[in-house]
């Protein structure tokens, strides 16, 4: 009689910018691909009280404080042939700091590719393309068995591995939920490491909440922007909902609540606009120059218009900006659902490749 093969182990790097909520929606995306194919082996390093809630961990998922003894079980686990290790997903700095990981784990990931096992990339993108950590981060991109990036740009920079939509478009509601109930909100969240739009735009923000009857809710989606939300809640007359990092999972939960009734999302942070579209909410990055990083991972996702620059436009133009991406959200909510779809196809390539229903070969892509 022959034996039955013994589970996976499935091993994934879960801590993040525990003051991001979109870090956790992220991870938690990612999770719930591997979750079916063996036991999660998380770490979640020193996390504040709500976001293993946040990342819906199960009872059944083994949890590490301890990067060091998160590690060692991988290795253990590595030397059987049953490991699987996943990269995180979400941006990669590509400096010395930003490259922990693909550095530190080179080892294991090697030990498990000797060993028969798997080791996956989903999801990730670069923050900025300097040759040399290109370089320092070749021998883990070689390492992967499955390589699928978020964005065009990654891809090609690093010459290896398929595009992909951003994780977080799986997440949110139903497509059947999105055209329901009353959307009656603009939602507005600015990033604090960016200089303040000029008076136009708060102009051309309140010309066009007024003229649609939109009540404006400034938000904090990562706690750092606290500041500067109350300041252009201040600018826009506007509510404030705050955060003080708490409670993460409760403060997704209340931000989705929001989301739903939002029928227009102005923002230059890519996982504001991307959890409020799943919640149905037409995206804008019309903020000062636009966005080069929103812009390119969106058009990965199948959209193309979402950033804008705004800069020397008067308040009439961008209001127009404005109405014009209200317009386009039924065409907008269908690309979400191409996106979505696409995910789909993805997460079953990338299944095939860990419960080996297929040849791992290196770099492999969708």
């Amino acid at each position: 009689m022959s034996r039955r093969p013994r589970p996976l182990k499935i091993f994934v790097p879960s801590r993040g910018q525990y003051d991001n909520v979109g870090d956790i929606i992220l991870r938690r995306q990612l999770l719930t691909w591997l979750r079916p194919l063996g036991t999660l082996h998380t770490y979640v390093g020193q996390a504040p009280a709500g976001y293993a809630e946040g990342l819906e961990l199960a009872p059944q998922d083994v949890r590490y404080a301890s990067f060091a003894a998160w590690y060692r079980a991988a290795l253990f686990a590595a030397l059987t042939g049953r490991a699987v290790y996943a990269f995180k997903p979400g941006e990669i700095q590509l400096t010395m700091a930003g490259m922990k990981e693909h550095l530190s784990v080179l080892p294991l990931v090697a030990l498990c590719r000797l060993r028969g096992g798997r080791v996956v990339r989903v999801g990730s993108g670069s923050r900025n393309f300097a040759p040399l950590p290109r370089l320092l981060m070749a021998p883990s991109v070689a390492a992967s068995q499955f390589t699928a990036w978020r964005d065009a740009d990654t891809a090609a920079y690093i010459g290896r591995g398929s595009v992909m939509p951003d994780l977080a478009f799986g997440e949110g509601s139903p497509a059947e939920a999105l055209e329901r109930g009353t959307r009656d909100r603009l939602v507005v969240s600015l990033r604090s490491d960016r200089p303040m739009p000029a008076d136009a735009w708060f102009a051309g923000l309140r010309e066009y909440a007024d003229r649609a009857g939109l009540g404006i809710t400034v938000i904090s989606q990562v706690t750092r922007d606290r500041q500067r939300s109350a300041e252009v809640a201040a600018r826009l007359h506007a509510e404030l909902f705050d955060w003080d990092g708490t409670d993460p999972a409760a403060h997704e939960a209340a931000l989705r609540r929001l989301y739903a009734r939002t029928l227009l999302v102005v923002s230059d942070r890519l996982h504001v606009l991307i959890a409020a579209l799943t919640e149905g909410a037409a995206p804008s990055a019309a903020v000062r120059g636009g966005s080069e990083k929103i812009e390119r991972h969106f058009a990965a996702a199948g959209f193309t218009g979402v950033s804008a620059a705004v800069e020397g436009l008067k308040a009439p133009a961008i209001a127009a900006l404005l109405e014009q991406a209200v317009q386009q959200r039924p065409a907008t909510l269908a690309a979400l659902a191409a996106a979505r779809a696409e995910l789909q196809e993805v997460r079953e390539a990338m299944v095939e490749v860990v419960a080996g229903e297929q040849p791992a070969l290196a770099g492999a892509t969708v």
